[in-house]
């Protein structure tokens, strides 16, 4: 490994560091924004849906932006951005100027997010082996340390204002600094180039699917496993607490490991795998009737569920020439499923009952189990740098 590829890797990683850093220390003082602006539930809940909109109609428009200007580019003044409005929530001094700030910030992170997961796309062809999921890893490191920073924080005394600019101010240089080691995107291809209407391979829109799957499954666990526990099984609220951090250490391990896994068994495969095993897993989440042992199987979600996008993600970079547009397809896909579920599951459940809404979950793991199967066979998925003479696609759907 050369020096330059070494230092593009750990640029690429310790971008998605920053990311998690700033977007987990958000919502790590959202309870401390709601006391100082006197919010109700309702107005937080607002809030989180413009800045999930704003990230939404970012990533739907990337796919041109990414074919002119590339991954690079749009990092170094996407992520900055992203430090900026961290500092404009802090000190919003209303609900309104709060919602306008919220929703900058998705603007910057949905650019962020599709541009960092193609300059990982862009890392792992110049590496030739599995990288995505070692990234992605980084994201939960840096929502770990928004999690361990803002309780220390908190402990301190120190306002909800003073917390979030010095974050942002911490992180601000680094990725100036960490711009330099990105390496530039493989050049579009010349219908792309000349402006010409390029539709993506029809194994993009199946990722897409996948990953809005995988994403649904988050969320669920992200923003019902605390209701769940406690309402459904009964448990005491520090137990129920418990669930989301948990799920979180699983997903922390599994993308650890899961370069080595894609590489040694394929990526068809492990998605595949993980499909069927997430939905083995949460259907044990909501059948037994013992809150730890639900807190322990959510545990194995995190496990089972957490690789499927970061591959999916990786995949689509592979299916291009230009990673760019691709992810970007994919991931707006994507983050439409962590956008969608959660009120999915809100209103099944006002129909039925919250266990039987979560049951959707299970279903969702079998649906990405069985749309893998029609992803192509490449080996043991391995990253490899995509042929600078040859525009096709590198992916097509299985037959």
């Amino acid at each position: 490994m050369t020096r330059d590829l070494r230092r593009a890797r750990n640029g690429a990683i310790l971008t998605f560091v920053l990311g998690g850093l700033l977007c987990g220390s958000m919502t790590v003082r959202l309870p401390a924004l709601s006391d100082k602006l006197g919010l109700s539930e309702t107005s937080i809940g607002v809030t989180l849906l413009v800045w999930g909109l704003g990230a939404l109609v970012t990533m739907q428009s990337m796919r041109g932006v990414m074919t002119r200007v590339g991954s690079r580019s749009v990092l170094r003044v996407g992520a900055p951005l992203c430090a900026a409005a961290l500092v404009l929530l802090a000190f919003a001094p209303t609900f309104p100027l709060l919602l306008a700030a919220a929703g900058l910030f998705g603007l910057a992170f949905g650019a962020v997010d599709v541009a960092m997961n193609a300059q990982g796309s862009t890392v792992e062809r110049a590496h030739g082996r599995p990288l995505m999921n070692g990234m992605h890893a980084g994201w939960c490191v840096g929502a770990i340390a928004a999690g361990v920073v803002g309780t220390a924080a908190i402990a301190a005394g120190l306002s909800v204002t003073a917390h979030l600019v010095l974050v942002a101010l911490a992180a601000l240089p680094v990725l100036v600094a960490v711009s330099r080691s990105y390496l530039p995107d493989p050049a579009p291809e010349p219908a792309a180039r000349d402006g010409a209407r390029h539709r993506m391979p029809p194994v993009v829109y199946l990722l897409g699917v996948i990953a809005f799957c995988a994403f649904m499954v988050e969320g669920t666990i992200a923003d019902w496993n605390g209701l769940y526990l406690r309402d459904t099984l009964g448990a005491p609220e520090a137990v129920a607490a418990l669930g989301y951090p948990v799920f979180e250490v699983g997903m922390l391990l599994a993308r650890l490991a899961g370069d080595r896994v894609r590489a040694r068994f394929g990526a068809r495969n492990m998605i595949v795998l993980s499909g069927l095993a997430t939905a083995a897993t949460f259907a044990v989440v909501i059948t037994v009737p013992s809150a730890p042992v639900a807190v322990a199987a959510m545990f194995l979600v995190g496990l089972a569920v957490v690789t499927v996008s970061p591959v999916a993600m990786s995949m689509a970079g592979e299916a291009t020439r230009n990673p760019g547009p691709a992810i970007a397809q994919t991931g707006a896909m994507g983050y439409a499923g962590l956008l969608l579920g959660p009120v999915a599951i809100g209103f099944l459940s006002d129909l039925s009952s919250l266990r039987t809404a979560l049951g959707g979950a299970v279903a969702l793991g079998v649906l990405i189990a069985v749309a893998a199967r029609f992803l192509p066979r490449t080996g043991a998925g391995t990253a490899s740098a995509a042929p600078a003479r040859s525009p096709e696609p590198e992916l097509t759907l299985a037959g």
